[in-house]
């Protein structure tokens, strides 16, 4: 996560009553780091769960719990607070305060403010999941919706009753990254998107593999940032030990092979393709079915290579293909080597970047290259770098002057 991501946001964060209020305390810490500034405000019923000390503490500002509070100038703290915010958060959001918002109830602060905002409202429910599937419940979640507030969640698992099921809260990494996914601009707004990412492993027998070093870091970055830009992403994953990113669909495959099978059964219904995985170029002809073991005088084994599919060839190829892009990680002389691999893909654009200084590391340094030249982009993290990149392709697709 950049921590400059959410710079200049200010959000005011209401809690409501329930064992959920732990996960807040994260949820201030991850959009501090991220550059926002947070104004608590809670219920009576929250502070039962959690101290305001806490969440000042971490909020690193004073937290507010009553209509009658006297530091706001004219005692008017359901106006004040409201008028700074880019989006009022809910969360935990109980079921009683659901129905407050829905009815207009203003009753205390946090109903109060939300009735008298006129900024975004965000609502992130944590219940017993009888509680959610109660009639009742979904009717005002459903009038939520229709009112224009952004319901986030529930998740479903275990709860602090016992029980198991929807109801439950977000975690906060995931309440984090739909707050800043609803703060991103929707440059890609109904756009679909496919995209693969990290290495592939073929196989020479049960326990042994050839694969490369590449980390899936830059390709997961950029499915996050596809996805925060208003697309429906589906990401294809080589093995990697990375989380999905919020609101992507992740497919996980092993081979080149099945990574090329997994696009082609995709790519009909994408409106851009990003070739961001490290496909390994040969396999072996037969993996061994049996792990292979040393031989008397460590004779080596002898393997026969096949060449692997080329995805993105195969995708720029179709008859009607999405708009292509195209990753080449080089060990050198990438200016000459990015660009004749551009034109040997029949690609509108690749992105280029030295493997050996970015393969599992945290930041990159890439060069786009297209028909009309080279632009080079400064190093950057690859969350920074990610956003940038999906904004490059946004300026580049057919009918961009639609979207931007």
């Amino acid at each position: 996560m950049a921590t400059a991501e959410l710079a200049g946001k200010h959000v005011v964060l209401g809690m409501t009553g329930g064992i959920a209020c732990y996960k807040i305390a994260e949820l201030t810490r991850l959009l501090t780091k991220a550059g926002a500034s947070v104004q608590v405000v809670m219920t009576d019923a929250a502070t039962q769960f959690i101290t305001p000390v806490t969440m000042q503490a971490l909020s690193g500002r004073p937290v507010y719990t009553s209509q009658w509070d006297a530091r706001v100038p004219n005692n008017m703290a359901h106006i004040d607070l409201s008028r700074e915010a880019d989006a009022i958060v809910i969360a935990p959001a109980s079921t009683d305060f659901l129905a407050k918002l829905v009815h207009g109830m203003a009753d205390d602060l946090l109903s109060t403010l939300c009735v008298a905002r006129d900024c975004p409202l965000l609502v992130v429910p944590a219940m017993n999941r009888q509680m959610w599937q109660n009639p009742a419940t979904q009717r005002n979640v459903a009038q939520l919706r229709a009112d224009g507030a952004e319901v986030l969640g529930p998740d479903s698992g275990p709860q602090a009753c016992g029980e198991i099921g929807d109801g439950r809260m977000l975690e906060a990494a995931a309440t984090y990254e739909a707050i800043a996914s609803f703060f991103s601009p929707k440059i890609l707004s109904g756009r679909r998107v496919l995209l693969t990412a990290g290495p592939t492993f073929e196989p020479l027998d049960p326990v042994r593999g050839i694969t490369n070093r590449s980390s899936g870091k830059m390709g997961f970055a950029l499915a996050r940032a596809a996805q925060q830009a208003g697309a429906d992403v589906h990401l294809i994953a080589g093995p990697v030990a990375l989380e999905t990113p919020w609101g992507v669909f992740r497919e996980d495959v092993q081979t080149a092979q099945q990574m090329h099978d997994a696009v082609m059964r995709a790519v009909a219904d994408a409106d851009i393709f990003i070739g961001v995985a490290a496909v390994a170029d040969w396999r072996v002809d037969h993996a061994s079915e049996h792990k292979l073991k040393k031989t008397a005088g460590n004779a080596l084994p002898s393997f026969t290579f096949v060449e692997n599919p080329d995805i993105l060839a195969s995708v720029a190829k179709l008859p009607h293909p999405p708009f292509a892009v195209g990753f080449a990680a080089e060990s050198g002389n990438l200016e000459v080597h990015g660009e004749e691999k551009r034109v040997r893909k029949n690609v509108p654009l690749l992105i280029g970047n030295l493997g050996p200084l970015t393969f599992g590391r945290d930041d990159n340094e890439v060069i786009l290259f297209e028909a009309d030249g080279a632009t080079k982009l400064p190093r950057a993290d690859k969350q920074t770098l990610a956003r940038a990149l999906i904004a490059e392709i946004a300026k580049r697709l057919p009918d961009a002057s639609l979207i931007l």
